[in-house]
């Protein structure tokens, strides 16, 4: 990370998205955690931006169960992506903390239009234990933090898809899904037909983490101006990061979370860094927001030596 590039953290604290509260609280936790002074003790600057406004789901009618919240959770994206076209405009490199991982649609469309405007492409490195990518037409659940990765290629609702300034916002060819484990049948079809490519943690399992993210990166990077990073924290195990909003066993260790920022830090071409489904409620102590401080250390380059 140059040293001279501003930092720049911005919550979401949506919950509209996915069917537990708690996760609007994840932008608090982290900055409880100490955010600030540890970027700062790297030697970077760092400036925080507050929160994207949210409403609240017990003032809102949720409508449609086959996407829930879906014109709320659209508007507050929509601002999301200009506060994070904002920050890119001003040099900033973006940290953008939620919330459910509904927010990514937000996040991904500023990119998106922001170096496309600049006549590049971006890859998209998306960590999660789920997939996210069901479609109203294929959800068990109408939760949209379910939807968004889908809704980055070009699947889904049109008030996600076209948030960006060109779809999909990410080309296929440049995605990469790392360490699912929990998929639902349906959206088992979908992850075939779009194109998208995937490490399951059974590859991590055989191929280590090393190998994953090297070849995650390179697949990112092939023609790209660099790769957005969208690391859903419920990818790492319980034991681990017990405080999210839908825990699965068998996840990422520390170690392996750890080099997956590591891998993206020493590539020198990370655009933006995102963290989703902080849960205190479920927490131990902010064990999972301390935890998610230390992961972004390692993704701006913190080194042992």
């Amino acid at each position: 990370m140059n040293a001279e590039r501003t930092i720049g953290l911005l919550g979401v604290p949506m919950d509209l998205g996915g069917g537990l509260r708690g996760v609007d609280m994840g932008p608090s936790a982290l900055r409880i955690a100490g955010i600030e002074r540890s970027v700062e003790s790297l030697g970077l600057s760092f400036a925080d931006h507050g929160n994207v406004p949210v409403p609240r789901p017990e003032a809102r009618d949720p409508r449609d169960p086959k996407a829930r919240f879906l014109t709320e959770i659209a508007h507050c994206c929509e601002r999301l992506r200009r506060r994070v076209e904002r920050m890119l405009e001003d040099g900033e490199f973006p940290l953008v903390v939620g919330g459910d991982h509904s927010v990514a649609c937000g996040t991904v469309a500023a990119l998106s239009a922001w170096y496309g405007r600049q006549d590049q492409e971006i890859g998209l490195v998306w960590v999660d234990a789920h997939a996210d990518m069901n479609t109203p037409s294929t959800t068990e659940s109408g939760n949209i933090h379910g939807m968004p990765l889908a809704s980055a290629l070009g699947y889904g609702p049109p008030e996600l898809v076209n948030l960006g300034e060109r779809v999909p916002m990410v080309r296929p060819e440049n995605a990469v899904l790392v360490g699912i484990h929990s998929v639902d049948d349906r959206e088992r079809e979908l992850i075939h037909a779009s194109g998208i490519h995937t490490f399951t943690m059974r590859d991590i399992d055989m191929l280590g983490a090393h190998e994953v993210m090297r070849r995650a990166i390179e697949i990112a990077t092939d023609g790209t101006g660099g790769f957005h990073l969208s690391f859903d924290i419920d990818a790492c195990d319980p034991s681990v990061a017990p405080g999210v909003g839908t825990p699965v066993p068998a996840g990422l260790t520390s170690r392996e979370a750890h080099l997956v920022m590591e891998h993206a830090a020493e590539s020198g071409k990370l655009l933006a860094l995102e963290l989703t489904e902080i849960n205190p409620i479920e927490d131990v102590k902010n064990q999972t927001a301390e935890f998610a401080r230390d992961l972004v250390l390692s993704a701006l380059g913190k080194r042992v030596l």
